[in-house]
């Protein structure tokens, strides 16, 4: 038998090399589709590889009648409707190690641009200006991170604070003590973390208890000038009331790579602030990770329809 896997997106060649050199595999890689080309592409598809960009919403699985899985080439699926796919047979796995490696770094990277205003102090002197006084920073040695969500991504980012010399705290009510143990990290409740953080880093998924978990009331039990870092998901925070927080100096700076909508419209509360740094999602985004996902996908699906195997389910 045949099976048709479709890649809709843009995945590292690899990952097709790989699908089309096993037998009885047919792959279509057209590359990332507009909407009504993708609702048309996957009506005789067995398999999907995608990343975020694709939402495998209940419309495009009610047009995708032969499908049978979905790898996501990443870690979050807050793209895939899980009960859909659930509801229809449809197997859903990710690949949650692809990217930790990419995404602590990245992490650390922003957590230091945030202390050093290392963004801000470049800019100013592209624009030749030399401002050493307007720029004094702060050392992450000696302060706490708190971290929420101490999932793969959480625990390389506390390894990696740990050689910084800060004290690290977490909060993952479903993380097993014994880990957080062998790290070293204190699991907190949540206010608790709030209330000891100087520097705080979002890795929770998106859930009807986190999202907007970032939010005034939230802010008002951290720290006076914590600060915030979120290379996770957007809808973690309630950026209007994030920005008011960042104008009144009650949170001292931010650190952002993911937002509520992506791209962000031009009338986002928070572009523009001078005490946050901003990147286009770019926490996965080395050449290492995008290969590493990509193949792990593509050996998913393989695994599945050639052998019946299943793992890193999410439904």
């Amino acid at each position: 038998m045949s099976f048709h896997v479709l890649v809709p997106d843009n995945v590292h060649q690899s990952a097709i090399d790989r699908l089309r050199a096993q037998k009885g595999i047919r792959v279509s890689a057209p590359g990332k589709l507009e909407r009504a080309d993708l609702l048309s592409a996957v009506a005789d598809v067995h398999a999907l590889i995608i990343r975020s960009g694709v939402a495998a919403d209940a419309e495009l699985l009610d047009a995708a009648n032969e499908l049978r899985a979905i790898a996501r080439a990443g870690v979050g699926v807050d793209n895939v409707d899980l009960a859909a796919a659930t509801a229809r047979g449809v197997v859903v796995m990710n690949t949650p190690g692809g990217n930790t490696i990419s995404t602590a770094e990245y992490t650390l990277g922003l957590m230091l641009a945030l202390a050093r205003h290392i963004p801000q102090g470049h800019a100013s002197l592209a624009a030749g200006r030399w401002d050493r006084k307007r720029f004094g920073g702060v050392e992450l040695r000696g302060k706490t991170l708190g971290i929420i969500g101490l999932g793969r991504i959480g625990q390389a980012i506390a390894l990696r604070a740990q050689a910084f010399e800060m004290s690290v705290v977490a909060h993952d009510p479903y993380l097993p003590p014994e880990i957080a143990q062998g790290l070293a990290v204190p699991l907190l409740g949540l206010e608790e973390v709030y209330a000891q953080a100087d520097f705080l880093s979002l890795h929770a998924l998106i859930s009807h208890e986190t999202r907007g978990m970032i939010n005034a009331g939230s802010i008002a039990r951290m720290k006076d000038d914590v600060r915030i870092i979120n290379a996770a998901r957007g809808a973690l925070i309630n950026e209007a009331d994030l920005a008011d927080a960042l104008q009144s100096g009650r949170v001292a700076g931010a650190a952002l790579d993911v937002y509520a909508q992506e791209p962000p419209p031009p009338d986002n509360p928070l572009l523009g602030l001078p005490n946050v740094i901003h990147t286009p999602h770019l926490a996965a985004s080395t050449a290492d990770a995008q290969v590493t996902v990509a193949v792990e996908a593509a050996q998913l699906i393989l695994d599945f329809l050639l052998d019946g195997k299943v793992a890193n389910t999410c439904n």
